[in-house]
């Protein structure tokens, strides 16, 4: 009789020992994927991989923060359209963003929808202010003009009530109306 408790205490054992190593296999297997798939998915490339995107894109492109100024630096577009709290938070936006535009690419007719009235009421929601903040931490530069300096300066003191965005309108991508016009007229 001892024989078959041992028996079974050792194949209980094993099986646990079995399910433990299995745990941190697959454990360890996420983590890295979800790491991988987070990179590879940072980039204006992955972004672009949705036709709708390209005229994004190209405006991106023509853009200080696409490359065109003085120190050649380029943005990519988690840096702007993601926010820059903390991990989760970040990881939260990525999955709802992604899974937002996934279906909105199924259900909207990018040749009649309206982009430029959607950037306008939307601009805010999805350019985070920590992620402006994150590169321009100097909002008082030297160099600001007297408007900028009352405008930062309220801002700063959380007395204006707007986002980044709200002001600085079109910054990231320029002429991008032009851009979404032209490439969905030609698309038909």
């Amino acid at each position: 009789m001892p024989e078959k408790a041992d028996v079974r205490k050792k194949s209980k054992r094993s099986i646990w020992l079995s399910g433990a190593v299995m745990g941190v296999l697959l454990t360890v297997v996420s983590v890295l994927a979800s790491g991988y798939m987070v990179e590879a998915t940072n980039t204006d490339t992955f972004c672009v991989s949705c036709h709708v995107m390209k005229p994004f894109q190209t405006s991106w492109k023509e853009s200080k923060h696409g490359g065109m100024n003085s120190k050649g630096f380029q943005a990519q577009c988690v840096d702007c359209h993601l926010p820059h709290g903390s991990f989760v938070e970040y990881l939260t936006a990525k999955a709802v963003t992604g899974v937002s535009d996934v279906v909105n690419n199924m259900l909207i007719d990018p040749y009649t929808y309206d982009w430029a009235g959607a950037a306008d009421r939307n601009r805010t929601k999805f350019t985070y202010d920590n992620a402006c903040r994150k590169c321009h931490v100097n909002l008082l530069p030297k160099e600001i003009s007297k408007g900028g300096l009352i405008a930062h300066r309220d801002y700063l003191r959380g007395d204006s009530g707007k986002k980044c965005a709200s002001c600085h309108e079109h910054v990231g991508h320029k002429n991008m109306r032009i851009h979404t016009k032209e490439y969905f007229a030609t698309k038909k």
